[in-house]
């Protein structure tokens, strides 16, 4: 959640007419009445015999108790569970029953492994497929956005990441009230992602994305395996962290913390370091004297986080995964040049391959995005690299407040949230048959046509 103070015709076919052309016998008309008459009571008749049987609806939820009787997924065709019964909630006590369990930052949850557990016990249909299963929790401000164009800006910020999400598969919850009066600004996310993990025992991790980054290459998922061992994952160097002692040795607007019990000692942890603590003032100071490019008094959630793998390496360092090798995270004035020649590389690729040209529905396009890799094996990563940026953040631009780093103008920021906005809904809209031919003008779009030709942008 990114504090306005710190930086988002209709065809309706018509009956022919139809005319006598020539005169018809009485006798004619009226047997034609007759039987339009026997028919019309043929049909009543049997739309009677019809829905004096039990209705669909009822049979559907026959069908479904069945299944829930044994916590088993519904089968039931249209309903999206993806597997899961969403119906079923059995009468067995969980932790949900205890009255002494809270969801707010400051009270400690314990045993919630075992919770955990327990509850997928209860829910088998949830087990399968529960170590890769993802909630992506984003936010903004609970007041309108003062920068003019800032409401808009965020709820296309917003939409990328439903994208994102209906893409691959991943629930979103998105919060825009404090869950906790003190924590504000950049703390308010530790309130929400804690909210998060109770309220998702099925869900393994627990994905926080700031308001103001997106998601700029919507093919790309999350190489969870190779986190099997950790606990949380952000994007920083080791190096700015232990030698450096700066405070923007990583960014913590972007991370992924798995739901368990570690997470909620850690995130107590951290919260500790914020406003709900009496020594919020202190702990000001002792970052501001650890790392000397701070720029600001008060302790924040990143510099808290740096200070915590700094001065107990040794606890946290193993357990918090500090992702390098791709744009976990990517700063949006480094990325912003590069998405004209990459997009002229995607489309080189395109041309080569009639699979990757080829139109097909969205639910399986994580099939053409392993088809792509062959070709992206020589284009890096992360920096130079000319494959689509992961994420690009807008750090420093405040789209709701509209401040931003005297660094670059206003006009800056803006301009390239579109840009690079756009570059990110081709890759959406290419699945619906259209594309922004402009990536600095969103109201248009252009029909893709069949196996499209060399020309024109793609992002």
């Amino acid at each position: 959640m990114v504090s306005p103070e710190l930086s988002h015709h209709q065809y309706s076919p018509m009956a022919k007419p139809y005319g006598r052309n020539r005169s018809t016998p009485h006798l004619t008309d009226g047997f034609l009445f007759l039987g339009g008459a026997f028919f019309a009571l043929l049909m009543v008749w049997s739309f009677s015999s019809l829905f004096s049987t039990a209705p669909r609806f009822e049979s559907t939820t026959v069908s479904e108790s069945r299944a829930a009787s044994d916590g088993k997924a519904s089968s039931t065709p249209g309903c999206g569970t993806e597997g899961v019964n969403l119906r079923y909630d059995p009468p067995d006590a969980t932790f949900y029953d205890d009255p002494e369990l809270v969801y707010t930052i400051e009270k400690k949850v314990e045993n919630w492994n075992e919770k955990r557990k327990e509850w997928l016990k209860l829910h088998p249909s949830f087990a399968a497929g529960a170590r890769e299963r993802v909630v992506m929790v984003t936010g903004s401000q609970p007041k309108a956005c003062k920068n003019p164009i800032g409401d808009h800006l965020l709820l296309r910020f917003f939409k990328n990441k439903v994208d994102y999400c209906r893409i691959h598969g991943y629930d979103i919850f998105y919060n825009n009230v404090l869950l906790h009066p003190k924590m504000n600004s950049y703390w308010a996310k530790l309130p929400v992602v804690k909210a998060a993990m109770l309220a998702h025992p099925e869900a393994e991790w627990i994905w926080w994305v700031d308001s103001d980054a997106l998601f700029t290459d919507m093919e790309f998922k999350l190489p969870l395996e190779r986190y099997k061992n950790h606990n949380v994952v952000v994007h920083g160097w080791p190096k700015l962290i232990y030698e450096n002692k700066s405070w923007t040795s990583l960014n913590a607007g972007i991370f992924l913390i798995r739901n368990c019990q570690w997470s909620m000692d850690f995130m107590e942890t951290w919260a500790n370091m914020g406003p709900i603590s009496p020594e919020y003032e202190k702990w000001g100071q002792i970052q501001r004297s650890m790392f000397k490019d701070k720029l600001f008094p008060e302790s924040d959630d990143q510099s808290a986080l740096v200070y915590l793998l700094y001065s107990d390496k040794e606890k946290y360092y193993d357990n918090i995964y500090l992702e390098g090798e791709f744009y976990f995270e990517g700063y949006w004035v480094e990325i912003l040049p590069t998405y004209d020649n990459i997009t002229e590389k995607y489309l080189e690729i395109e041309r080569g391959s009639r699979t990757l040209r080829r139109r097909h529905a969205e639910k399986v396009s994580e099939y053409y995005a392993a088809q792509r890799e062959p070709y992206l094996k020589d284009a890096g990563n992360g920096r130079w690299s000319w494959r689509r940026p992961f994420m690009t953040h807008f750090t420093g631009c405040q789209p709701c407040s509209g401040d931003h780093n005297q660094m670059y103008s206003g006009e800056t920021c803006w301009g390239g949230m579109v840009k690079a906005l756009n570059f990110a809904d081709n890759q959406v809209l290419k699945k619906y048959g259209f594309m922004h031919p402009n990536l600095r003008d969103s109201s248009m779009v252009s029909p893709v046509p069949f196996d499209y030709p060399d020309e024109g942008p793609w992002g």
